[in-house]
């Protein structure tokens, strides 16, 4: 009998990678359970897709009752309700003082392509500042704009115009905010005008770059930087959103607005939804007919981001996260003495992550984090490796994972590291 991985190899492009050869039969909360009947606990969450867990009761009942009204009109052509409440929702969600409006797309990289075209389209420039380590979706514009070469770049000939990218401020890898905010400066002196930028985009907290936080003062000078040369602020939350890092924002953390926001994962608990919010002047610059798509703003999406927006405030999963991540980085915290590889614990909320280095060195030791995640399985636990050396361990479980499930995967984890030592 063919396997399904083979079928798997037989039928679909080597460019879809996987991280795990385990094949979903159903899912709840935290857990996973495979064809063949085998449980795991669920530490990717669909890479911070669902954080209101697999299959919420309160989202599958908003989905179900919407599927028994419609699902499909295309809001272009003839809207519904639920998207203009969704968006009223969001408008007072998102960080800032002032008007704001959103448009739904159904993709976090459709939702950075929109805010680039957006920025282009109010300011009348096209330049526009990323990051090294940022990840901003596999689209052309998205992929130019991320700052990791593998697997996302290679061979994909040339990149979108206008596009620079800076050292993001990584204390661990040697980059200070000076020295980022001093590479600003020389870009600005030596190879682009700050008068033709649209726009700097950032993520609050890097994901695939290997979840880095931005330095609250780091953030607050490119809001400074921004307003003086008339740059739009753009913070990518794609990842960061929706309770993940203890607030339902992660810009919150350092009490600073962007001029638009781009949000999609977490926001849809496992359906395909994406927003951009920004202030309402910046999302009128665009005519009628200029933003939008297909299947932006699906009904039975939007149904299931009210849901999710009602559990994130009712289950209190902001403050749940900030518990969970606490607890995390304790256990980790408790294995320094004996596993000399760990060379960082970090992340706010529950986005958090390890970092491993050959131990005595300053090199990254990507083996050693992919021994870890394969460890890790082998017991049952789905894990998921990031950064640009491929050397961090990231966690993502559901923000709703039962506490005897949270304390039965974090016995799995220490286990796994240590054995991953040899």
């Amino acid at each position: 009998m063919t396997s399904l991985t083979d079928r798997k190899n037989a039928a679909i492009s080597r460019g879809v990678g996987m991280t795990t050869q385990i094949y979903a039969e159903r899912a709840e909360n935290a857990e996973i359970w495979d064809k063949d009947g085998n449980r795991y606990i669920d530490f990717a969450a669909g890479i911070a897709v669902v954080n209101t867990g697999h299959r919420h009761p309160r989202v599958i009942e908003a989905v179900k009752a919407q599927l028994d009204r419609f699902t499909h009109t295309c809001h272009q052509v003839v809207p519904y309700e639920n998207y203009v409440a969704l968006a009223e929702r969001l408008n007072a969600a998102v960080p800032g003082d002032g008007p704001k409006k959103t448009a739904f797309y159904t993709t976090g990289a459709e939702a950075v392509e929109n805010a680039i075209k957006i920025a282009r389209h109010y300011t009348g420039r096209a330049g526009v500042v990323a990051f090294s380590g940022a990840f901003h979706g596999r689209t052309f514009m998205g992929m130019t704009l991320t700052g990791k070469v593998q697997p996302y770049k290679a061979g994909f000939g040339p990149m979108m115009n206008d596009v620079w990218h800076l050292p993001f401020p990584n204390e661990l890898h040697g980059v200070s905010q000076a020295e980022a905010l001093s590479a600003l400066d020389r870009l600005f002196k030596a190879d682009i005008d700050p008068a033709r930028v649209a726009a700097i985009i950032i993520e609050p907290v890097q994901g695939e770059g290997g979840f880095y936080e931005a330095p609250t003062g780091f953030i607050q000078r490119l809001r400074e930087i921004c307003d003086q040369y008339s740059i739009l602020l753009i913070a990518d939350e794609v990842q960061t959103g929706f309770a993940r890092t203890g607030k339902l924002f992660a810009m919150e953390h350092h009490g600073v607005a962007a001029d638009l926001t781009t949000m999609a994962k977490g926001l849809g608990g496992g359906l395909p939804i994406s927003a951009v919010t920004g202030r309402a002047e910046v999302m009128d610059s665009p005519a009628p007919g200029g933003l939008g798509g297909t299947y932006a703003g699906n009904p039975l999406a939007v149904a299931a981001a009210h849901a999710v927006l009602d559990v994130i405030a009712d289950e209190g999963l902001c403050e749940r996260a900030t518990r969970l991540g606490q607890r995390l980085k304790q256990r980790l915290a408790g294995l320094r003495d004996d596993v000399p590889e760990i060379v960082d614990i970090r992340g706010p909320g529950f986005m958090n992550a390890v970092e491993f280095y050959v131990a005595g060195s300053d090199r990254p030791n990507p083996e050693m984090a992919n021994r870890v995640r394969e460890e890790a399985l082998s017991r049952h636990l789905i894990l998921l490796t990031c950064g640009v050396y491929g050397n961090v361990i990231r966690f993502l479980a559901p923000l709703t994972i039962p506490d005897a499930h949270f304390d039965e995967a974090l016995t799995i984890l220490e286990d796994a590291i240590r054995a991953a030592r040899g």
